[in-house]
């Protein structure tokens, strides 16, 4: 059977019944039964909320309320999601206002730097991060044997070309020190994929392309407004799609051909049942920059500077590189260009939406 995505036109007014529409076009009801508990994975790639960077409250919103109204009970729920070197998961939460609506869900946010992680002795053949990880890959434990749901957004990555539900599970499997996954990112998003393949009965996505995010993602990047929301039970099927409209060719971005030739999901377009909205006509001509911070990474773990690469990123001196980081992201650019960027944001529908969030009443 043809891995089926569903791609449908929304806007602010309908956007709730159309994440319900979405998930029922990409046939929600095969994989979300409410038979097991089903992890809900957010996306945090910033602890600050800034347009297209993480999940909108309006996707969880709209996710929620289509799975209580599939019959899973409020304990079944478990909105979660990790810390990075450069995120906290609570504050995170908190300023992307994902916690007014869980709280009035009833759901409990779980911060997995929180919960037990365990060493999990995987079967498949991985390809790099049995190499990355010589003593065993910690997973939390909570992972095993559950569903998971995936909610990520449409933008692009200064490492990954592109980003998406296959790169969302990199924020919840791996450690803190995942950052040294980056090197070989490709390599390990297909590893993510073999590693959900053993965990998870069911994987499914539903992805965020209301808001875009074109550039230097995953976080100091332009938004842009793509009024669509998108579903389906194959991440590489949907990251293909999502890397179509964005303007790419899925099938020179590494980790999606090598999932595809590995039988992980599908990023052929021609193979693929696209339903909902007729994608041929939609190209955002988005274009992958890189941050400073991720020039600066791949200078040291792949450029000229590669030399410096053991010293300055696996010694106590790493310390360097998450306050590097935060001083750039938080401290200079998000007050000065990115207070630019969100200030324009503010002014659209989307932004509108956005407030009435922050500001319910």
């Amino acid at each position: 059977m043809a891995s089926k995505v569903a791609v449908i036109r929304t806007s602010p007014e309908s956007v709730i019944e159309d994440y319900h529409r979405v998930m029922e076009l990409a046939d929600a009801g095969r994989f979300l039964t409410a038979e097991r508990e089903l992890l809900l994975k957010l996306n945090l790639s910033w602890t600050k909320y800034f347009p297209a960077c993480s999940s909108q409250p309006w996707q969880l919103d709209g996710v929620v309320s289509d799975l209580l109204g599939r019959g899973y009970g409020k304990e079944q729920l478990l909105p979660i999601e990790n810390k990075t070197v450069v995120t906290n998961p609570h504050k995170g939460a908190r300023n992307n206002l994902w916690m007014p609506i869980l709280e009035r869900n009833g759901l409990d946010f779980i911060a997995l730097p929180e919960v037990e992680w365990e060493v999990y002795r995987f079967q498949s053949d991985l390809l790099k991060l049995n190499e990355i990880f010589p003593e065993g890959i910690e997973i939390p434990k909570i992972f095993v044997g559950r569903d998971i749901l995936h909610l990520p957004t449409v933008k692009t990555h200064g490492h990954s070309t592109t980003t998406g539900a296959i790169k969302n599970a990199f924020g919840g499997l791996l450690k803190e020190v995942r950052h040294y996954a980056h090197k070989y990112i490709h390599e390990v998003l297909v590893d993510l994929l073999l590693m959900q393949r053993e965990l998870h009965p069911r994987v499914f996505a539903v992805m965020d392309g209301t808001v875009c995010g074109n550039g230097a993602g995953p976080r100091t990047m332009d938004p842009v407004e793509g009024d669509l929301v998108l579903a389906s039970a194959d991440s590489v099927a949907i990251d293909a799609v999502a890397a179509k409209i964005m303007g790419f060719d899925p099938w020179s971005i590494d980790y999606l051909r090598w999932a595809t030739e590995r039988g992980l999901g599908e990023a052929r377009i021609e193979n693929m049942e696209i339903v909902g909205e007729d994608i041929g006509e939609i190209n955002f001509n988005f274009k992958t920059k890189r941050s400073f911070v991720i020039w600066g990474d791949q200078m040291l773990r792949k450029g000229p500077l590669r030399f410096l690469e053991k010293i300055a990123l696996h010694s106590p001196l790493v310390v360097w590189a998450p306050a590097a980081s935060n001083i750039y992201h938080d401290f200079f650019w998000y007050p000065t260009v990115g207070r630019g960027k969100i200030n324009k944001f503010k002014s659209t529908k989307w932004g509108n939406l956005w407030e009435s969030y922050r500001n319910p009443g």
